[in-house]
C-alpha cells in the first residue's frame, strides 16, 4: 500500500503533473466545438429521419392515420 502524501506534497505533485498537460489552442478548441455541433445535428437528423419511417411503418401496419 502506498503512503499517503501531506496536503503540501500533494499540490506539488498536482502541479506538477498540470505542467504535463499540452492544453489545446484557441484554434483546436473552435475546431473540436464545431464538429461536436456538427455531430450533433447529424445524430438529430438521423434519429429524427429513422423515427419517421418506424412511425410510419407502425401506421401502416396498424393501419392506424391517413
Amino acid at each position: 500500500m502506498m503512503a499517503k502524501p501531506s496536503p503540501a506534497q500533494f499540490v506539488q505533485q498536482v502541479r506538477q503533473e498540470g505542467a504535463k498537460v499540452t492544453w489545446p489552442t484557441r484554434k483546436e478548441t473552435g475546431i473540436s466545438t464545431g464538429m461536436v455541433f456538427l455531430m450533433v445535428v447529424l445524430a438529430a437528423v438521423f434519429f429524427f429521419l429513422v423515427d419517421q419511417v418506424m412511425a410510419f411503418g407502425v401506421r401502416a401496419l396498424f393501419g392506424l392515420g391517413g
